[in-house]
């Protein structure tokens, strides 16, 4: 009796997961699976919010110059990243440098985020009322979780400095 039942859950599980599948595959703005596809953060930002052609050159431009920004940043938190890692590999670490090398990577980070939060919200005020709510309401809190390796992915998961 509870092999059939067990079975049947599973049975159920799977239809449910395939029709689910489908669906999904069947309905999905094709514009934006071929962006995700592509990890094109661009192309998924036009698709996905609807942005009109002034809109998407606006926040193109935005991108763009905010890019260089980014760069610095990226520069800077590595670099205090690989001070701060000499200062641990050394035989007879100083505590007190070694905080201050810890307050600045984290001070770093946080003109990154402060930074990348402005840039968003920039963006967001170029798009529809809707749309720019919808955006901060994915980013925003995406960007306390970037790992400071490299720029933003399309799922929003990373910002890598």
């Amino acid at each position: 009796m509870k092999k059939n039942l067990f079975l049947t859950l599973a049975l159920i599980g799977v239809v449910a997961s395939a029709a689910g599948f489908v669906t999904f595959r069947n309905t999905g703005d094709p514009a934006i699976a071929q962006a995700l596809a592509k990890r094109d953060a661009m192309a998924w930002l036009r698709a996905d919010f609807g942005l009109t052609e002034t809109q998407f050159a606006t926040i193109k431009r935005l991108h763009d110059s905010y890019a260089i920004v980014c760069e610095g940043h990226c520069r800077d938190i590595q670099d205090a990243i690989v001070a701060r890692a000499v200062l641990k590999a050394a035989p007879h670490t100083d505590p007190v440098a070694l905080a201050a090398a810890d307050r600045r990577v984290e001070e770093l980070r946080l003109v990154c985020e402060t930074a990348i939060a402005a840039h968003v919200r920039q963006c967001a005020a170029v798009m529809s009322p809707d749309a720019g709510e919808r955006y901060l309401a994915l980013v925003l809190p995406k960007i306390e979780d970037f790992d400071h390796r490299a720029a933003p992915d399309v799922q929003l998961n990373r910002h890598r400095h």
